[in-house]
């Protein structure tokens, strides 16, 4: 069965929404793990309640980029994963760790990429900028990670509409409901593909 690590750094409202998937068998494949950047977040607690084993490694415990990097492959083999999930990671993901699962790291953004996409825009910013752009409608975006923020290969987009009355906490509230849907379905479909290539 395909292993999946998951990356969070916050509630984990989309991880759960993938533990829901794996347990429900949408997603053919198991949440080996759950790797974060901090201590005391939701996303350990549902890791916990689900009994998905969980490591914290902060960037900052560590000399440099190069050891980061190698803390993290090192948990990664450990828990002999084919796949990496960002839900809501805050920290760039090393370069050795990019090459290495090249192609098997998914992320989701809440923008239609490629608009409000790169460093600087995550979380309220974005929906802000939509906003302050008058944009009609907006979304979200799964995508394989690659070296450059937010400008790996798009696997799947959902779109809402944006009203004049919104602000960017009604906008992200009906961003992230698509998230939930979206996220699910494109792990499934990625983990259906990886799968079949280690049975053939």
């Amino acid at each position: 069965m395909l292993n999946i690590v998951v990356f969070a750094s916050g509630s984990g409202t989309n991880f759960q929404s993938i533990i829901d998937a794996a347990e429900d068998g949408q997603i053919k494949g198991q949440i080996r793990g759950l790797i974060t950047n901090k201590n005391g977040i939701q996303s350990i607690d549902r890791a916990q309640k689900h009994n998905i084993d969980h490591v914290t490694i902060t960037p900052t415990d560590f000399a440099g980029t190069s050891a980061f990097a190698e803390a993290l492959l090192e948990q990664l083999e450990q828990w002999k994963t084919d796949l990496i999930v960002l839900a809501g990671y805050m920290i760039k993901v090393p370069a050795p760790v990019i090459q290495e699962y090249e192609g098997r790291i998914l992320n989701i953004h809440p923008s239609l990429l490629p608009k409000y996409g790169g460093k600087g825009f995550y979380g309220h910013r974005v929906h802000q900028a939509v906003i302050d752009n008058d944009e009609t409608e907006s979304g979200c975006t799964v995508h394989l990670v690659t070296e450059i923020y937010d400008d790996g290969p798009i696997l799947g987009q959902r779109k809402v509409p944006v009203y004049e009355s919104d602000d960017a906490s009604t906008l992200a509230a009906r961003v992230l409901e698509q998230e939930h849907i979206l996220f699910p379905e494109v792990i499934a479909k990625l983990a259906n593909e990886l799968n079949s290539k280690t049975n053939s």
